[in-house]
Order: structure tokens, then sequence, then C-alpha cells
């Protein structure tokens, strides 16, 4: 912040220091205590703000709420302030005649930030305003900072952030957005639970980190003297638990991966996680599409919704697409490009992307995937028939043991969902695991390490099961039309404050 306006903070300060002095000795506690909050500003608004002067004056409606001073215009001995309750705001009236003598004290100690409480009658202005004229007045809260002028005009985001409680009083919006949030994973717990799921906690520190492929957290645990990884999945705990008798499981859960950060990346985020017994991954295609064609019906009305100016239809069923074709065909490839991997090479080439010599011919494959198939999906899609080599996890397809029965569900052109039929054989387990440690040990850091118990557990039997991982972050970003993981995270991370 330039010197001149850290002054001028400072000097905003001081004066707001000085009139809580000046409370205090009015006998005004300037952090108050209990205040009974009987109404709340958007239920008056929405009880009685379309009815008309008249009315309000005949019914004499009596309210007492509480809320934050958003603004203040004062003149003479009256002035109208700017009560902001949660999302709502609402104006009231502050006369000297209507006040007790040290109600007006405070009304003339007030500034914007401040929080009041009052006890008033409902009525409208003189320029039919929607307004409580206010008889009775309790101080709740000093600001000692100024609110933000013009943060709507604000370019720096990160600022919005970092200070989310101040964007969220500047811009009441906001709270629209995590509304919705808590609206949409309210209703997938629902969903799941009047299904049969049980939901259940898993550990957040691991002594083997899996799951998926991304690189941990590490952390050190002082009484066992041992190393442990922050989650990265859920995945492996909840297959023992299915191993175990339950038939049917979910995790609304926190996982954390040290990786890049973008818009659709924060290193800690919120996945479910869910197993089914007895079930295929062609099973959790269709529970799949009723879930968030449900959760949009359930919040929009309807199962048409826009993102970024496009309307995206979650009316079931929707598209499947095998990972091969798909490449193929957006590309116009021939099949050879997919077994020679200097003809993949040549092919990345072609298109512009970036790939490494040394890479083994499915992550080349994989990169021309996912620079040229990913951002064509708008509409919701279903990628089926991941190869082997990057589903680690994955059962084999029967009718072709190089691919595995997988789907990846892509809307807007990223991923929302990763599920597949569940590896159960133990032996082909360990042999997979023993080739991602390969993979780790010549440099991948995202590959999984051998899980002993695991295996242990898959030895004492698992049932044929499909299991399943939807991104809320990345679901929510599509529900409430925002471009950024940020967005929808109250308090992403960011680099260290200068």
């Amino acid at each position: 912040m330039p010197e001149t306006a850290m002054d001028e903070l400072n000097e905003q300060q001081q004066q707001r220091i000085k009139k809580l002095d000046a409370l205090r000795e009015a006998g005004v506690a300037p952090y108050g205590t209990r205040f009974e909050v009987k109404d709340r500003a958007g239920q008056l608004i929405k009880l009685h703000a379309e009815k008309p002067k008249e009315v309000l004056e005949e019914e004499k409606i009596s309210c007492t709420f509480a809320g934050r001073i958003v603004a203040l215009r004062r003149f003479g001995k009256a002035g109208f302030a700017v009560l902001q309750d949660g999302s709502d705001r609402l104006q009231v009236y502050l006369k000297k005649d209507h006040l007790t003598e040290q109600g007006y004290r405070i009304a003339e100690l007030l500034d914007l930030g401040d929080w009041i409480g009052v006890t008033g009658t409902l009525f409208r202005t003189k320029t039919n305003e929607f307004t409580v004229e206010v008889a009775q007045l309790t101080f709740l809260s000093k600001a000692l900072r100024p609110l933000p002028e013009k943060w709507h005009g604000l370019t720096d985001v990160e600022t919005r952030y970092r200070q989310r409680y101040v964007d969220l009083i500047a811009n009441p919006e906001i709270h629209g957005i995590f509304a919705t949030r808590s609206r949409i994973i309210a209703g997938i717990r629902a969903f799941l639970i009047e299904r049969g799921f049980l939901e259940v906690e898993t550990p957040m520190m691991h002594p083997i980190p899996g799951g998926a492929a991304a690189k941990p957290f590490v952390t050190h645990h002082n009484a066992l003297g041992v190393d442990l990884y922050l989650r990265i999945a859920p995945e492996l705990y909840l297959k023992r638990l299915i191993v175990g008798g339950f038939p049917r499981v979910f995790e609304i859960n926190r996982n954390f991966r040290n990786e890049g950060i973008s818009t659709i990346h924060n290193p800690e985020f919120t996945m479910l996680e869910f197993y089914v017994a007895y079930a295929d991954y062609q099973d959790l295609i269709v529970l799949t599409e009723e879930l968030v064609s449900s959760l949009a019906q359930q919040i929009f009305g309807k199962t048409v919704i826009s993102y970024q100016g496009k309307d995206i239809t979650l009316t079931a069923p929707w598209r499947r697409w095998s990972y091969h074709q798909a490449i193929l065909e957006v590309n116009n490839l021939d099949a050879s490009v997919l077994q020679d991997k200097e003809k993949a090479i040549a092919a990345a080439k072609e298109l512009a992307i970036s790939v490494d010599p040394q890479w083994p011919l499915f992550n080349i494959v994989n990169e021309i995937f996912e620079e040229t198939v990913e951002p064509k999906l708008i509409q919701p899609t279903f990628i089926t028939d991941y190869p082997i080599d990057i589903s680690p996890l994955a059962r084999r397809k029967d009718s072709n043991p190089e691919l595995t029965d997988r789907f990846e569900l892509y809307i807007a052109g990223r991923e929302i969902a990763n599920a597949f039929s569940e590896l159960n054989d133990p032996l082909d387990q360990r042999g997979r695991f023993e080739g991602q440690a390969a993979q780790r040990a010549a440099g991948d850091e995202e590959a999984h390490l051998v899980d002993e118990d695991f295996l242990r557990a898959l030895e004492y039997g698992m049932p044929p099961t499909a299991g399943e991982g939807i991104g809320i972050d990345r679901l929510i970003m599509l529900f409430t039309d925002q471009a950024s993981i940020r967005d929808v995270v109250l308090f992403p991370q960011l680099r260290p404050e200068k």
C-alpha cells in the first residue's frame, strides 16, 4: 500500500479509536454481549416490503434485527443507515426525537462497518423507501478499519481472496455462491443416504500416500517418530471398508495435493468418493447422471444451466466416447499413432503439443488427449476405456486386458468425476503397484508406492465393486457459473502476504 494511503488509513483508524473511547465514556460497551435477534432483514423484506405506506402505518409492525452499517447519511438531528444482515440490506431511520439520550449519543458516534442492533417500526419514507424507524439502538461492535471504497472496481482479485471477510461485506452477492455450495453438498449427502449409502470418515494422515497419482504433502508425527502424508485420496481406506462388509460407503472429504495452483486446482480441495459392492462402472454412469441432473433440478428447477455463456444440458443420457476413439476422431489421426512412439511424437509436434521424447508412449498419448480432446468436451461426456498404464487401480476389461472398465466425466471442458470397476485381484494389484514403484524410482513423484496393508486387505477378498470420485469444487464452479476454483473456496491457498 502506498505511504499516503497508509497514512490516510492510520488517520481514519485513529479517529475510530477516539469514537471507541467516547462510547466507553458514554457508558456504552463498544464490544457488546448478547443481543436477541427476533427478525432477519431478508424475512422482513419478503413479508412486508411490497406493502403500501398506508398499510404499514395501520399495521404498526415492530421488529428487532441486527447488522453491519454499510451506508450512513446524517442530516441535522436525524440520519439513515443501511444495515447488512447476511446478504440482505435494510435501511433504518435514526432520529433524536425517537431515541433515548444514550441511543442518540450512539447514533452520533457511528461509523461505516460498525455493528448495531435496532428495535423499531416498519414504515415508508417520503421517497417511499422501505425503512425501520428505530426506537431502541444497541451498539454491538466497533469497526476500527474503514470499509474499502469502490470495492467493485478493484482489479486485484487476490485481495478479495485474501480478505474474504471484506469481500463478503462489500459484495453481498458472494454469499449466494457459498449458500449454493452448502445446498449442493447437502443435496449430495441426501441423495446417497436415500440410496442406502453409509457416510464414513477415514484418516487424513496416511503412512503411505495412495488412491491417486499426485505428489503428497509430508508431515511428521513426533510421538510415533514417523513421517506421514496428508491424504491425496481416501480410496484405499474406503475399499478396506468394502472388504470389511459395508456394501455402500461414501465420504465427503478434504484432499491435499502438492501441485500447481490454477483456476481449476487448489492444493486442498473437497471431493466426494463413494463405493458400491456388486456393481460395475456402468452402474455408476447411470447413478452419476441421476445425481447431477437431480441437483440441477433441485437448485434451478431445470436441467439446462448456463456456464460462461454456454448452455449445458444435464438431461440424461449423456454421451459415451472411448478414450482412444476420441483422440483419433478429434485430431483425424491414424490408429497406428496409439501404438508407435515415434508416430505419437510426430503427431504431438504436428499439433504443437510439447512432449518429452523420454516419456513412455502412454504419457505422450495422454498429453495429446488433455490438450486436444478435453477442451472440446463442453456437454456432459463420459470418456471410457482408459488404458491400463494410466489406471493403476481399475479392473481390466474382459474384452481387452490392455484397457480398463473406467470412465471420466467431462463437463465444460474439464474433468468432473473419475470412476471405475475396482481391481479386486490382489496379485494383479501387487504387480501394478510394483510397476508404479518402478516409475517412482525413475523420478515420477506422482506414482504409487506399494501399500502392503491394502494388498493384505484385498487378500481377504473384496467383492466386485465400483467406485467414483467427484470434484465438488469443480461441480460448484459449474453450478454457480464461476470460472475460477478460488471463487467457490472461501479461503483459497495463496502466496504469503508481503
